[in-house]
């Protein structure tokens, strides 16, 4: 094991390298991200008639007249996602884990904006290749993933409390994952509901690990 002030010397050339405005844009559009999809399930529902938020699903407010809504909140989310991606990547933080996580970001990214163009949900469209339900399995795996092969980059780069948020993280995803797609309809709304605040959680940790990087960066 390398002694602490080798460690802390090879992450302070680390830093030198970054680009700090490069991972301070990344960060704020990460969690620019997570704020769109949050305030997009806020205020869709309003113009949703007869929306229940325990039974009706995210993906129920992303079909119909007010479609736009939630669309908008997805691709918001999306932007996010990919913003983090880049983030990690310019950071590069860990080794082989890392960078398998940098690639779960960009793949999340894209899987949320097939979403999102799709309108497969919500309207009981059943024609043609239907797909949805394998990019939400795509999803769960995906985020499970990143949690797992990410947090040992952030420990080692000196992040050890966000790297105990995305193990807890990850671990609450890894259970209501399976929970949410062997529910009933009548609460399966409730539960993505919560698996959403989960996967915002996880990409607010690391939007906050850039920004601060990026925000050290331009002060030293």
């Amino acid at each position: 094991m390398p002694a602490k002030g080798k460690t802390g010397s090879r992450n302070r050339v680390a830093q030198a390298a970054e680009r700090p405005w490069l991972l301070i844009v990344c960060g704020v559009l990460g969690l620019g991200g997570c704020a769109a999809l949050i305030i997009g399930t806020l205020v869709a529902p309003i113009y949703v008639p007869n929306h229940d938020w325990v039974a009706d699903t995210i993906s129920d407010l992303a079909a119909g007249r007010w479609e736009i809504l939630m669309d908008v909140a997805l691709y918001g989310f999306a932007a996010g996602l990919m913003g983090t991606s880049i983030a990690a990547a310019h950071a590069h933080l860990g080794k082989t884990g890392w960078s398998v996580g940098v690639m779960s970001l960009a793949f999340l990214a894209a899987i949320v904006v097939i979403i999102g163009a799709r309108n497969e949900y919500g309207d009981n469209d059943n024609e043609g290749v239907v797909i949805h339900i394998y990019l939400v399995y795509a999803m769960g795996a995906l985020f499970a993933l990143l949690s797992a092969v990410m947090q040992a980059g952030l420990r080692a780069s000196g992040h050890q409390r966000a790297s105990w948020w995305i193990i807890a993280l990850g671990i609450g995803w890894a259970i209501m994952s399976p929970v949410f797609l062997m529910s009933s309809t009548s609460i399966d709304g409730l539960l993505e509901r919560i698996l959403g605040l989960f996967a915002c959680g996880m990409i607010v940790v690391l939007s906050l690990v850039f920004l601060r990087r990026g925000l050290d960066c331009r002060e030293g």
